[in-house]
Order: C-alpha cells, then structure tokens, then sequence
C-alpha cells in the first residue's frame, strides 16, 4: 500500500484530498497544514508520496520539497496547487518535486497522479511538461563550471535507449510499452543508471541526456 502525506494549509481542502485518497486505497499517514511541521512528520511516518501545496504559511512549497529530498530516503514529492506560474512550476522542479498538478484537475487524474508518482514517474498537468522540458534544454545550453568530463561510465545499449525516452518526456509506462518491456524492467534501467552516473534524480538524469542530445529525434 502506498503511504502518502497530505500537505496543505486549507483545512476543507487538505481533508478532502485526504479522504479521497484513503477512498481508493492510499494510506494517509499524514495530514498537516504547515511547512516545518511537513518536515517533522515525514521525517517519522516516512511516506512515499507527499501531496504538497505551494502557499504555507511558515515555509514555501519549494523550500518544504528541498528539505523532503534530503531525507533518507526521500519521500516522491507531488506538488498541487492553485498557480501554473511557470515561475512556480520551474521552482517547484528545481527543488526536487517529481510532479506538478494544479488544482483544477478532476479527481481521477490526481489520483492517477499519485499512483504513477509512487511508482517514478514525472506527472504533470497537460502543458507543464513541455515548460519543464524546455528549462531543462536551456539549463543544458549553459557550460557548468567544474562539471564532470565528456568521458564516464559506460551505459548498457538498453540504458541509453530508456534514457533516451526519459529525456523526451515519457512516462515509465509509455518506456514500457515502446520498449515492450514490465514497468519494473524500465524502473530497475532508470535506477541502474542515476547510479552508475552518480545521479539523485530524475530531474538530473533529464538535465544530463539533454546535455549529451540523447533528447533529438
């Protein structure tokens, strides 16, 4: 069962999302309303997912999503929120969250975004994957001072193929399918590979092929 922390300052909001989520069969292991407290609690319920919400009163959204990804291990990091600011979304990104959902989104879809959260992927709301996409080829564009060398480890022709498919947006599932293989096939090829480059996530992974044009036709 997947565990899943609810974070969000609205109490009406943060106990619906809540009750939804244990309706389809999430464990809640947590439903809090500020940013610090997020961090204590996760850091003792250890969820797999936090459901996280931009606007808190003490803290930023992107700043709790930064502190998330320092645990061990971290918690996948789903940003819901109101705004689809491509400042916030870029934000958001940047400080670890694994996905970004705004609220309008029907029921349906965040529970679908949850799931496919817990299981790796990067979810977003139809528009925002192209934005992040884009950033992350701007980012590459700039020469990172002191960045590793054009020589590293040597990836599995399999790996490179599923990195490929990585930086052009696609899901675990949509790997899967193109590639015919199990969604934990495509999972274990993703983990293999963020360790044999000596890489956090997936946002570093993307950064990385993009760096390197694995993400042209």
């Amino acid at each position: 069962m997947v565990r899943v922390m609810v974070v969000d300052d609205h109490p009406m909001w943060r106990d619906g999302v809540a009750r939804d989520l244990a309706e389809a069969g999430y464990e809640v292991v947590a439903a809090v309303g500020e940013g610090r407290q997020a961090v204590r609690v996760a850091a003792a319920v250890l969820p797999d997912v936090v459901v996280l919400d931009l606007r808190l009163p003490d803290m930023s959204g992107p700043e709790v999503a930064a502190r998330l990804a320092g645990m061990e291990p971290p918690p996948r990091v789903l940003v819901l929120s109101a705004s689809a600011e491509q400042d916030d979304v870029l934000q958001a990104v940047k400080a670890g969250a694994s996905g970004y959902l705004v609220k309008s989104a029907g029921r349906e879809e965040f529970l679908d975004a949850v799931r496919r959260t817990a299981d790796g992927d990067a979810v977003f709301t139809p528009g925002l994957a192209g934005l992040v996409l884009g950033e992350y080829r701007r980012l590459a564009a700039q020469p990172e001072p002191g960045g590793p060398g054009e020589r590293g480890p040597r990836l599995t022709e399999r790996e490179t193929e599923v990195l490929r498919l990585v930086a052009k947006g696609l899901s675990y599932k949509q790997i899967a399918e193109r590639l015919v293989l199990s969604h934990r096939t495509v999972q274990n090829h993703v983990q293999n590979t963020l360790g044999k480059l000596q890489l956090h996530n997936r946002v570093e992974l993307v950064r990385y092929a993009i760096e390197r044009g694995l993400d042209a036709d």
